[in-house]
């Protein structure tokens, strides 16, 4: 099952609201439908948000003036503009919108827009392509950490339905599971909106991989009764420090593994590192709607008029991190010396 299947003409995704009980895939042919499911969580997860916009620029270059330069170019700043302004926190939207931008400026004034729209195509598909090509090479990082089966908590969804393919953290589970080394997944419910039991329990179901679904405020228990050897979660963002935005509940999971002595790993893309920001203090934590706290599957659940706070993620600070699987290896302790030289390597690969 994938996130997203692009036909030349249009982005078809994978609409993750309905999911378990419903398999349904939106058929978007304008950037505006892939931005609003961008904003309604139909297509979520830091990686496919990134590739899932690109295709939308692409859509968004089809739909702009085509007879005159300048203004197709004030067309394109404003598709551009306004995929940005879909989620604030996850960094892959704007890197992706970043490389989709630079083709525009490197060929702008070098080929015909025909060419140009190919291009842009092309760069999409190489978005979707590499992001797979990571997520298996991460996962082969990852797996290399358990060297016997473990039991493994995770928090959220960073399975094949938030990347192209594969998945992050629900990557690295799933070359460790081909290897014999995982035994149980214990995956946290995520509230408010549920990612863990409908997206993670779902996923891990499907590959006959070993899942026990628990709410989130079981997780200490269960760490407490020794059932979790290592957590491992994906990100939405990660400073120049270290310091890692993922879903709300993530840092309650970090303090309870440190607690307990238990390994906390995140599993991330190069794509997500944010080396604008110094630490995870900059990093814009957006604040959705009352609607997903004060309602239960559509039903009123909270009393009629209560105040919300809803901030869809947390930062978990660096020093509860054990170690960071990307594509490139495992970064550990100093974070603030790794990522430099994991920065290196990107530009150097460039």
């Amino acid at each position: 099952m994938q996130s997203m299947l692009w036909d030349g003409q249009s982005l078809s995704l994978l609409n993750q609201t309905k999911l378990p009980a419903v398999v349904e895939y939106l058929k978007c042919t304008d950037y505006e439908r892939i931005g609003e499911a961008i904003k309604k969580l139909e297509v979520r997860g830091a990686p496919a948000i990134g590739a899932a916009a690109a295709f939308a620029f692409v859509l968004g270059a089809r739909q702009a003036t085509k007879s005159d330069r300048l203004l197709f170019l004030q067309d394109m700043e404003s598709v551009d503009g306004f995929l940005r302004s879909t989620r604030p926190t996850a960094v892959n939207l704007f890197w992706a919108l970043d490389q989709m931008m630079n083709v525009i400026k490197e060929q702008f004034d070098l080929i015909e827009l025909p060419n140009l729209l190919n291009l842009l195509e092309q760069k999409a598909l190489f978005i979707a392509a590499e992001d797979k090509r990571v997520n298996h090479t991460m996962a082969e990082f990852g797996a290399a950490l358990f060297k016997e089966p473990v039991s493994i908590l995770t928090h959220c969804n960073a399975g094949a339905l938030a990347t192209v393919e594969w998945g992050t953290a629900l990557g690295v589970i799933r070359q460790a599971f081909s290897e014999g080394n995982i035994k149980r997944v214990f995956a946290d419910e995520t509230r408010p909106l549920l990612q863990g039991a409908r997206l993670t329990a779902f996923e891990l179901q499907q590959d006959h991989i070993p899942v026990t679904l628990i709410t989130d405020n079981m997780a200490g228990w269960v760490m407490k009764n020794k059932m979790v050897d290592a957590v491992i979660v994906g990100a939405d963002r990660i400073a120049a420090n270290g310091d890692t935005a993922n879903k709300i509940g993530t840092y309650s999971v970090a303090l309870l593994a440190r607690m307990h002595q238990i390994p906390f790993y995140v599993a991330a893309p190069a794509s997500t590192f944010d080396f604008s920001m110094a630490t995870g203090e900059q990093i814009p934590i957006e604040e959705r709607g009352e609607f997903e706290v004060t309602h239960f599957q559509g039903i009123q659940s909270a009393p009629y008029g209560i105040a919300v706070f809803n901030p869809a993620f947390d930062v978990t600070p660096n020093q509860y991190i054990t170690g960071i699987i990307t594509e490139y290896g495992v970064l550990k302790p100093n974070y603030q010396e790794e990522i430099k030289q994991l920065k290196d390597k990107m530009e150097e690969n460039r």
